[in-house]
């Protein structure tokens, strides 16, 4: 990370500049109608742009001082940063000269990707984001959800382009997309395009924030777009436990509205109340959005001059109203209140059992170059010896946990930050969930105790640098709506790094964050199906059914004086995964476009590939262990499933320091074996494989952890089935691909029950005969590639098949007609259905140039003709706008959906698909079928 200084004198508008990086060169300006901005210039043009600048060279001073341009670790521990001394995005800097230090460059180490001059990809993608730095927390009381649907009619048409799609269709002609979205103190727009037509969308796309026209014959179809989004995310929990607990706040404060807004809000209510939607929509506008609270970020191949001439000319015209922006200062405390400190029991969606326990603090935004929520949250959530979710694992109580801030505006604003701890809790656990929050509370107290350590805050910031220095590179329309947010929050300098890395070390802004942690001002939630029949009360907007009750007493009583510290609970130990030496290794293969088959063996291969283009430190190591085991009956694939979870269990301790390390690994259990996916920093990834493969060598399980283990697979296969996306993409799979199990046969195989010797026999036989297949790609020689499969093989000591046992993933061959497999959600509470078109073509793949815009047509014409192989997959909600009524005679709304036999209910086609061909079961239908390989390999 390289800083300069530059100084500038009084101008029309202030700029900022920052240094050449390896990847962009950025500048800040502040427009005379308030407007700030920051410009991203890719690298690739800093010749041009020199050339062009070189007449203002005189601007610019170096800081001789640091002329290697980075800041040490102790530059940036000990620098006196007071907050109040710095200059703020949102205050107007004096017309005086002005010196201020330049911004930080992202992804210091990011070398160029290779790609080719004529790819259409990110590499010739501009885009832009705009932050108006207010939301739902301005919504007038009488109008819930106006700020989310003003962000929905400002795309309507301008006065200066009044077509209501133009923006949209000029976009999706030229490559481009866009988005936006509401939170609770600002409302971020963005959009990307090709380069060529930056300039056009930037003028089409500024005028709707200039002069939009918010049609007001287009109300009643924006509204019911924002009612669809309110009912997508009403099956959600943790939208229903955030607006429960913004209903906990003092009366009068804004986390207590209803900030999705839906018709009731934005069309029946009004109109009962005479209230003009469309008046107050644009006085909305005019009051909130102005010029001096938005932040503009712009990243394209231009030149920094050609950006800021654009952004100068098309964006001084957004205007500035005068106002003050809307400020929250005057509210303290939203949460301290007799209704926060209490139990909530709540029945979810999900069939979950989950203790939520939360803390609400003052506002931490301007501790973000300590980050004392971070480093908590880092010690809360860590899962090796020492730690919350270690000792609970070993009672049996907890599977998962996690802690700390969302960053959302609803967990972070101007007002509060939320502290949370989440716990997944097993059904003991539950039963338990008392003595669970005692552990909680024993840890915090243990670290209040003990006081910040600077050597875990050190071990957190060279993480967080590493991750930083060498990231991978983010599309440009994601990078500038990140940073359009920053801007908001953060001083000039940490635009670009605010959000990503620590800074000062002061142990007393963590203690005092810390002491607030207390029993006394904590949030105790438990969400559980077995609280079904239990919770009389019902949240308004997403009828999230609850009850509340004092702390039990005994507990109360416990938690309010000097309580025992369990000596189980402690620091964790220094991380021997952390990666130090970057260096990179000498070839010793020659360079190859594609992998190589480096190894080969009859118990199994190696594939390898060496990185010649990014020139990361990071390696990539995929192993495929391959068994005929797998596919013999649903019961084999629910049992992997269980032997892979409860592998990952057991590596969850010892292998969390190279988690945080960011080394990753994941484990699968996939349709011909277990995969298994290591990658990241090259200088201690054969650490973390090594223990990988060590740890499925010498498997091994208690009668508890199995039990547990199976009883959270059930209520992971019933979430998976009562969510209409994830039951439409298993239904299309099972209907495809030959040999898939369906998600509803495993839940039933499990419900029926599966012993533990029946697990011991699976995995006996899965690991005595296997065919290994690896790739290792990245910064690494052949020959540890090599070495990576000769350990698996030496560690497992597994005989080979003695039979081929390709890999071979095959679909049906549908036939000339259109399908329909039409079913009811498993879901009762779901009004939200899902509809899915997958058509299938046999072609040639034509030749990795030769295709031309005929081809491509006549193609189509094709796929859309008489002899067309459509599938489609309907899932239907419950509602009224279902019309459930209508299939009375094949459907009982009364009966269980998920017992211990669950079953799906097809529907017939409606009337407007009478000609299709309906499928009633899916076997019957799928088994005459041929069957043509998945994928061809032509070379």
């Amino acid at each position: 990370v390289v800083f300069c200084k530059v100084v500038t004198s009084g101008c029309s508008s202030v700029r900022v500049k920052c240094q050449v990086g390896t990847r962009f060169r950025t500048l800040y300006i502040k427009l005379q109608n308030g407007l700030h901005a920051l410009l991203i210039s890719d690298i690739n043009n800093v010749e041009e742009e020199f050339a062009e600048e070189s007449s203002a060279e005189s601007e610019i001073e170096t800081d001789d001082d640091n002329d290697s341009g980075t800041d040490s670790e102790d530059d940036r521990e000990n620098s006196d940063n007071k907050d109040d001394e710095k200059v703020k995005p949102e205050e107007s800097p004096s017309d005086s000269d002005m010196e201020v230090e330049g911004l930080a460059v992202e992804e210091a180490w990011t070398e160029p990707t290779g790609k080719k001059e004529d790819d259409e990809s990110t590499e010739k993608m501009s885009a832009a984001a705009l932050c108006v730095t207010v939301g739902s927390f301005c919504d007038p009381e009488d109008l819930p959800g106006l700020a989310h649907f003003l962000e929905h009619m400002v795309f309507l048409g301008s006065l200066k382009y009044p077509d209501e799609n133009g923006f949209d269709v000029f976009l999706k002609k030229h490559g481009g997309s866009e988005n936006a979205s509401t939170d609770s103190e600002r409302t971020v727009f963005h959009f990307d395009i090709w380069q060529q037509y930056f300039k056009a969308a930037l003028d089409r796309w500024a005028q709707f924030f200039i002069n939009p026209l918010m049609i007001r014959d287009a109300i009643d179809c924006e509204v019911e777009a924002v009612d669809n989004e309110y009912q997508l995310a009403k099956p959600c929990d943790t939208n229903r436990w955030e607006l429960l607990l913004g209903s906990l706040a003092r009366p009068g404060y804004p986390m207590r509205k209803f900030f999705w807004g839906n018709a009731e809000t934005l069309k029946h209510e009004p109109k009962k109340s005479n209230i003009d939607i469309y008046t107050r929509l644009k006085d909305f506008w005019q009051n909130y959005y102005s010029a001096p609270y938005t932040n503009l970020v712009v990243q394209s191949k231009e030149t920094l001059n050609t950006l800021e001439n654009w952004v100068t000319e098309i964006f001084s015209q957004i205007p500035n109203n005068g106002l003050p922006k809307p400020s929250f200062d005057h509210l303290t405390d939203p949460f301290d209140t007799p209704e926060f400190q209490k139990l909530y029991r709540v029945v979810p969606v999900s069939n979950i059992h989950l203790l939520n326990i939360t803390w609400a603090l003052p506002p931490q935004e301007r501790n973000y170059r300590v980050k004392p929520l971070r480093y908590i949250s880092w010690l809360v959530g860590h899962e090796g010896k020492g730690s919350i979710l270690s000792f609970l694992r070993k009672k049996l109580w907890a599977v998962a946990l996690s802690g700390g801030n969302a960053e959302t505006g609803f967990e972070q604003n101007s007002i509060y930050s939320i502290f949370m701890i989440s716990i997944t809790l097993t059904s003991e656990g539950y039963e338990h969930f008392y003595e669970v929050a005692h552990v909680v509370f024993q840890y915090m107290k243990m670290l209040q105790k003990v006081g910040p350590d600077k050597r875990i805050w050190k071990e957190i910031q060279k993480i967080n640098d590493n991750e930083f220095s060498f990231q991978d590179q983010v599309d440009p329309i994601n990078y500038v709506e990140n940073i359009c947010e920053n801007m908001h929050l953060f001083c000039k300098q940490d635009f670009l790094t605010g959000n990503q890395l620590l800074f000062d070390y002061k142990p007393e802004v963590i203690a005092d964050v810390l002491d607030l942690l207390c029993p006394q001002r904590a949030n105790l939630c438990l969400l559980s199906t077995n609280n079904e029949g239990k919770c009389p009360l019902k949240e308004r907007w997403f009828e999230t059914q609850y009850s509340v009750e004092d702390i039990e007493q005994y507990w109360a009583t416990v938690w309010a004086f000097d309580f025992e510290i369990n000596p189980d609970l402690h620091h964790p130990e220094e991380n021997e995964y952390l990666a130090t030496d970057f260096s990179l290794k000498p070839p010793d293969f020659p360079e190859v476009d594609y992998p190589v088959k480096v190894l080969n063996a009859p118990q199994g291969c190696m594939w390898y590939k060496k990185d010649n283009k990014f020139r990361k430190p990071k390696v990539y190591v995929h192993f495929h262990l391959i068994s005929p085991q797998v596919q013999q009956s649903a019961e084999s694939v629910v049992l992997l499933d269980i032997f892979v979870s409860i592998l990952s269990l057991n590596l969850s301790e010892p292998a969390y320091g190279a988690d945080i390390a960011k080394l990753e690994y994941k484990l699968v259990a996939g349709e011909h074996g277990l995969i298994i996916r290591v990658k990241g920093f090259n200088h201690k990834l054969p650490l973390l494989l090594q223990l990988v493969i060590d740890h499925l060598s010498d498997f091994s399980f208690t009668p508890g952890v199995f039990e547990m283990v199976k009883e959270e697979l059930k209520k992971t296969y019933f979430n998976m089935l009562i969510k209409s996306e994830v039951l439409a993409k298993d239904l299309r799979h099972v209907i495809l691909e030959y040999g898939k199990w369906p998600i509803i046969e495993k839940y039933q195989r499990l419900m029926k029950g599966i012993s533990a010797e029946s697990l011991l026999s699976f995995v006996k036989a899965f690991t005595s005969q296997l065919f290994v297949e690896g790739l290792a790609q990245g910064k690494l020689t052949c020959q540890e590639a090599k070495g990576f499969l000769r350990y698996v093989v030496v560690k497992l000591q597994f005989a080979p098949l003695a039979h081929p046992c390709p890999v071979q993933f095959r679909v049906v061959d549908l036939p000339n007609t259109h399908l329909l497999c039409k079913v009811k959600t498993l879901n009762k509470g779901d009004a939200n259905s899902e509809v899915t078109v997958y058509y299938q073509m046999h072609m040639e793949e034509p030749s990795l140039k030769s295709l031309t815009k005929e081809d491509l047509i006549e193609w189509f014409q094709v796929l859309r003709g008489k002899d067309r192989r459509t599938l489609s997959i309907h899932v239907v909600g419950y509602g009224e706008q279902e019309q459930d009524s209508e299939f009375a005679a094949v459907l009982d709304v009364q009966g269980p959906l998920l017992g211990e036999h669950p079953q799906l209910t097809f529907l017939p086609p409606s009337s407007y698909m009478k000609n299709t061909a309906f499928i009633r079961h899916i076997k019957d239908f799928t088994s005459p079928l041929n069957l043509l390989p998945h994928r061809k390999i032509l070379q």
